[in-house]
């Protein structure tokens, strides 16, 4: 994963190539038009990142306690920009939605690891489907998803 060092979400625009920054940026706003409130956007692991801040959840992410808890991350790669959303990766009724969905209204096969998607094809990123992903999961929904997880 390629990281910037950009200290800030304006920044990190600014920092990014210009082929990619309007499709970051309209990837970033279909995010945040439907992402819980209580969701904080900041830049995580060197990309524009949305966590649960700590003054929320003050045990923050059991990798590094000093860090809020993760959720999702927005990045512009050398080929690609890739949307990490934890939801997909721990929940797999939500994974399972999205892969349909994804069929449905994308015409190229969908490109996806454990917790990322990745667009190559920026002409054809559902922009509605991220939408409606980000939409489905509240702060409280992820809090209470990853201690289940984390206690198993």
């Amino acid at each position: 994963m390629a990281t910037h060092s950009s200290t800030s979400v304006l920044e990190y625009l600014n920092d990014i190539p210009s082929e990619q920054r309007s499709f970051v940026e309209k990837i970033r706003s279909a995010i945040k038009s439907k992402l819980d409130k209580k969701f904080e956007e900041c830049i995580n692991y060197g990309m524009i990142g949305y966590v649960i801040p700590k003054s929320i959840y003050p045990d923050g992410y059991h990798c590094d306690p000093k860090l809020p808890l993760p959720f999702a991350g927005l990045a512009a790669q050398k080929n690609s920009i890739n949307l990490y959303h934890m939801g997909i990766y721990a929940d797999n009724e939500l994974l399972k939605w999205f892969q349909e969905e994804y069929a449905k209204q994308c015409k190229f096969k969908l490109d996806m690891g454990k917790s990322y998607i990745r667009f190559k094809k920026y002409d054809d990123i559902p922009y509605p489907l991220i939408e409606e992903l980000f939409g489905k999961m509240s702060t409280k929904n992820w809090i209470e998803l990853y201690e289940k997880k984390l206690k198993k």
